[in-house]
């Protein structure tokens, strides 16, 4: 795709994941099929994990008829409601978290055992939306998942810069969620990491922040040549490439041989190359087309996927008495005042 943009034949931006593959692809690959996902600019292997093909991406970024936007948009900015469960991600970063926030919970009252997941850099935990969407989630204790990719760098402003936390996932305090960090370049401990916390929210208990630490390895965007960032710095991480220790892991462990993975490489090629001369030769979209498909008109049928009793959620069963009497709030403010009246003093340890 590098290539093909230096030949101009992608249109508009792209964005590299180079470095930080190990995150969308073992994040993804710890949802059930039924989860729903949201990917971002830099999570092309969580769309591989989903389903799409090299060509889906290729044809997108190429702006071609053929693509999944029949090519009317760009970049990663296409989904899949109805089959893939993925939505489509938007450029203004940290406005997919409160989405994915009411996918869960719509899930929940709908019955579906359903857990959501969106990625943001770590930038984008600085935006107020992000404070919305997961104090919202929190709140509601939505079976939600939010990967945080500390890449090191929101675009040229170091972390160090924009936040006075050492570790991002130090937020989920605030929140009063659970939180964990993750060796971003470890593809085995990225999958773990996130079962865990998927499990953790499907049995709800409420939403799960993952800090995958890890460096991106190229600008933030193909135009972009990141001369910001240290060579060292980008000599060090250079040494701990997720494809790389995934092979030696692979080895390690007898899981492949040179000839296996001789044989991958090949397919992959040739994969590749196929998809690649099939975006080439599809046509860019007709000029009438513009004109289409910019509303729904009957195009697809919007009806919930019911997995419980309707009546579950309707009155009388669903009513409740909406009212808190004033006397119950100052009978719970006592309670929580003489509970840490009573409680012994801690030691100074000193």
């Amino acid at each position: 795709m590098a290539r093909l943009f230096r030949q101009n034949k992608i249109l508009g931006g792209l964005y590299s994941s180079y470095g930080q593959e190990a995150i969308s692809v073992g994040t993804a690959f710890a949802l059930g099929p039924g989860d729903w996902i949201a990917p971002m600019i830099r999570n092309i292997g969580a769309l591989l994990v989903r389903g799409f093909k090299p060509r889906d991406i290729l044809t997108q970024h190429m702006a071609r008829y053929t693509s999944p936007t029949k090519g009317k948009d760009g970049t990663s900015h296409f989904g899949d409601l109805k089959m893939r469960h993925v939505v489509s991600p938007t450029s203004v970063l940290g406005d997919l978290i409160p989405v994915m926030a009411g996918i869960a919970m719509a899930g929940r009252y709908l019955g579906q055992k359903i857990v959501t997941m969106t990625w943001i850099g770590d930038g984008g935990t600085s935006t107020g939306v992000f404070h919305e969407g997961l104090n919202l989630a929190a709140v509601q204790k939505a079976p939600f998942v939010l990967v945080v990719e500390n890449n090191q760098w929101a675009y040229s402003t170091p972390v160090e810069r924009q936040t006075g936390l050492r570790d991002l996932a130090d937020r989920a305090k605030a929140y009063g969620i659970k939180g964990a960090i993750v060796d971003g370049n470890d593809v085995i401990a990225v999958e773990r990491t996130t079962r865990e916390a998927v499990a953790y929210a499907r049995a709800g208990n409420g939403p799960v922040l993952i800090e995958a630490k890890t460096m991106r390895m190229r600008g933030h965007a193909q135009h972009d040549a990141a001369e910001y960032v240290p060579r060292e710095t980008l000599e060090s991480w250079k040494r701990r490439d997720p494809l790389d220790l995934y092979e030696k892991y692979l080895g390690k462990h007898k899981l492949w041989n040179p000839e296996t993975k001789k044989e991958i490489d090949q397919r992959i090629a040739r994969e590749i190359q196929e998809d690649v001369e099939f975006a080439e030769n599809s046509p860019f979209p007709p000029a009438e087309s513009a004109e289409q498909g910019v509303y729904c008109e009957g195009c697809h049928e919007i009806k919930a996927e019911w997995k419980r009793p309707k009546e579950e959620v309707m009155p009388p069963l669903s009513s409740v008495k909406p009212e808190w009497p004033l006397h119950a709030l100052r009978g719970a403010a006592r309670a929580k005042k003489s509970a840490a009246q009573s409680k012994p003093p801690k030691r100074s340890g000193r």
